[in-house]
């Protein structure tokens, strides 16, 4: 990550808030007809924002069950993934599948064993900006929150509350909507404003 990273995180609570996608442009994919439609327009593209929600775990040796809710994003679009719903599983593993499509997203970590164990999807061209934008030398990933302040002078607000909800619920509400696909969203467009620097 460029210099002056740290101080516009530190001035990050001044900024103003990041817009984020609109409700309009959010598709829960709950039918074979919306996982054909999103099937279809995630694999145009050349890259895609990528994160995945799982209902948390409060109690000890608790093993979560997750994820329950996939979010891939292109730049004008989110589409929402429920796993318990099968209508949208095989779209979703054709389009993490697919070599040709890179999945963008922050903190990965976890993602790509669970799916691999959940689903059985075995993700493929998977880039971890907060990996590749800390930089050599420096410890720790880089925060969806911390790009956001550096390349678009912007706060992202994270509900805690929204984000620790139950993602596992067979009705998400509006917040849980939005929540989700600007994750995937905002990272599609760190993504692209990276790419876009010089050198």
């Amino acid at each position: 990550m460029p210099s002056g990273v740290d101080r516009a995180a530190l001035a990050a609570a001044e900024l103003p808030p990041y817009p984020g996608i609109a409700l309009a442009d959010v598709t829960l994919v709950d039918s074979a007809a919306r996982a054909e439609a999103a099937q279809a327009a995630l694999l145009a593209a050349d890259a895609v924002g990528f994160d995945t929600e799982s209902k948390p775990t409060f109690l000890k040796g608790e093993v979560s069950t997750g994820p329950h809710l996939v979010q891939l994003a292109t730049d004008g679009h989110v589409w929402l993934f429920p796993t318990a719903l099968p209508a949208g599983v095989a779209a979703l593993k054709a389009v993490l599948e697919s070599p040709r499509v890179k999945k963008i997203g922050f903190g990965l970590g976890n993602d790509r064993s669970a799916l691999q164990a959940r689903l059985g999807v075995a993700i493929a061209n998977l880039l971890d900006l907060g990996e590749v934008l800390r930089g050599p030398g420096h410890r720790g990933t880089v925060g969806a929150k911390m790009a956001v302040a550096h390349f678009f002078g912007q706060r992202l607000q994270k509900s805690k509350k929204t984000g620790t909800s139950n993602w596992a619920s067979p009705r998400l509400s509006e917040r849980q909507l939005l929540y989700a696909a600007n994750d995937a969203h905002v990272a599609l467009r760190v993504y692209r404003a990276w790419a876009a620097l010089p050198g």
